[in-house]
């Protein structure tokens, strides 16, 4: 399973926000499985043209929400 994550970047909406809503919508609807490896900060960061802070702010947001 691949799941691809989009950021847009002339939102108002931070990019770390729009990840974490994105995860944690599909998280929740059961589109992400329990237990799905979602991919490496740096990898994703990469992959959306991202800093790595940024990747790792939205994921520890999800850990402190308990996704």
């Amino acid at each position: 399973m691949t799941l691809t994550f989009a950021v847009d970047h002339q939102s108002t909406t931070a990019p770390y926000e729009q990840l974490r809503a994105q995860i944690s919508e599909r998280a929740r609807s059961g589109r992400l499985p329990v237990g799905y490896k979602l991919p490496t900060v740096r990898g994703l960061a990469e992959q959306l043209g991202l800093a790595a802070n940024t990747v790792a702010k939205a994921y520890k947001a999800l850990e402190a929400d308990g996704v």
